[in-house]
């Protein structure tokens, strides 16, 4: 259902530096690229994830409530993006972990300060 999401950002080059080697851990590239916007999937046709310079010209800024949650198949790989956010200078915002029936996550800021999640749903595990 979910196309693209796309996250402000007042330092593009900062931004793509961190997701280039963020979503590298889920095998991700970037798959378009203008001058002040930069999206990645991991195939054509996938839903992809976007940051860019806000189009009017305004400070980008945090949205309350708004999260972004990226799946991955193993709690292996939610324990290896969220530490590869801590190390590029993320910020944590829960330690991977459980919270309910299976679903396995840990929580994050972007250097910007975008809460994003990196999550598995293993019922039962």
């Amino acid at each position: 259902m979910i196309g693209y999401t796309t996250l402000g950002t007042n330092d593009l080059e900062k931004a793509v530096a961190f997701y280039d080697e963020l979503f590298a851990e889920l095998g991700a590239g970037r798959s378009m690229e203008e001058d002040s916007f930069v999206a990645w999937a991991t195939a054509p046709g996938q839903p992809a994830f976007s940051v860019t310079q806000p189009f009017d010209g305004n400070v980008a800024t945090v949205g309350n409530g708004v999260m972004i949650a990226l799946t991955v198949d193993s709690r292996a790989k939610v324990d290896s993006v969220h530490a590869k956010a801590m190390s590029l200078g993320g910020s944590d915002e829960g330690l991977p972990g459980d919270r309910f029936d299976g679903f396995y996550a840990g929580y994050f800021r972007d250097l910007d300060g975008n809460k994003l999640n990196v999550f598995c749903h293993q019922p039962g595990g």
